[in-house]
């Protein structure tokens, strides 16, 4: 068996496909990519199957030795990448033979980054994925973040996939600004009648930094708290980008690797789009938000997916 060798896997690096879906009634969360936008991407790159198993690196600092031919793509945020030190570009398919050495640095804008290899990584998947859960201790490599010393098998001969395709890049003018302020949309849940009139006022008009607490499992927030009128509430199921109120009054976002019931009232949620920007904005980024009706947040989800293909069409050959 060949592949990638970690030679150090920086802060946080696991392995992670499109997630893990319809498993919430045994209380396993859907876990997958932080930043959906990014992981496509990587992907598409190199033709892979969307969804493909892909590195999810988290501020920078992974080094990896390949162990055979390959192409592979980094997504997200702006790590510097060097293969044989030689610094290389983001947003584009590099091939790679036996014996490089893959360094990515740390990041200088965005949070995440994803590293991509033609046919993806072949890893067992565990209830219907491959995507790590550190909580939950599934899916990845023995469940944990990746280490020193493990090899990450590939999923085809990438001499192959180096004859069989032409190199892409994704042209300069369409990777996202992650520094740009940020505006979350929300689709208002019923539980917002739980809030005066005058909190979501307030909600809606004051800024939130980003705390130094957050992480995939949710991005927590700061600034005045926020008062429900409701003392108590069952618990029930949590969805995608939830916005949860838990007793301090400090709004979470509930993230890829959020828990499947809460019991905290809930504002609404997050369009899954304004979700994956927020997972690349660092602690004490300041945003803010917006409510956006569900017929407006379908026509953002069909435009977005619109423009990735327009993007596709004119990627360049290199």
């Amino acid at each position: 068996m060949s592949g990638f060798r970690i030679e150090q896997p920086g802060l946080l690096c696991t392995l992670q496909d499109q997630g893990r879906f319809g498993q919430s009634r045994l209380g396993l969360t859907t876990a997958g990519p932080a930043d959906g936008h990014a992981f496509r991407w990587a992907n598409a790159l190199l033709g892979n199957a969307p969804g493909s198993c892909a590195l999810e690196i988290t501020l920078g600092g992974l080094q990896l030795s390949a162990e055979q031919d390959s192409v592979i793509a980094v997504c997200g945020a702006a790590v510097p990448l060097c293969i044989n030190g030689k610094p290389k570009a983001l947003w584009q398919g590099h091939a790679v033979r036996a014996g490089d050495r893959i360094e990515l640095g740390m990041a200088t804008s965005g949070v995440r980054a994803y590293l991509a290899v033609a046919g993806g990584f072949s890893v067992p998947q565990q209830f219907g994925s491959s995507a790590t859960v550190l909580r939950e201790g599934i899916g990845g490599l023995d469940g944990g973040k990746l280490q020193a010393g493990q090899l990450l098998p590939l999923t085809k001969p990438a001499a192959k996939a180096m004859t069989s395709q032409p190199l892409f890049a994704l042209p300069e003018r369409f990777w996202p600004d992650y520094q740009i302020p940020l505006t979350l949309r929300l689709i208002e849940g019923y539980q917002c009648e739980d809030f005066s009139v005058a909190e979501r006022q307030r909600f809606y008009q004051q800024q939130y930094r980003i705390s130094p607490k957050s992480d995939r499992m949710g991005c927590r927030l700061q600034g005045p708290p926020l008062h429900c009128q409701r003392s108590r509430m069952l618990s029930e199921g949590i969805c995608y980008g939830a916005v949860q109120v838990p007793p301090d009054g400090q709004p979470i976002v509930l993230l890829s690797d959020r828990q499947t019931l809460g019991g905290y009232p809930k504002l609404g949620s997050v369009l899954s789009l304004d979700c994956w920007q927020l997972a690349q904005r660092p602690a004490g980024f300041e945003l803010q938000f917006a409510a956006i009706s569900i017929e407006l947040a379908h026509n953002a989800l069909h435009l977005q997916e619109q423009r990735f293909w327009q993007q596709h069409s004119q990627l360049e050959v290199l």
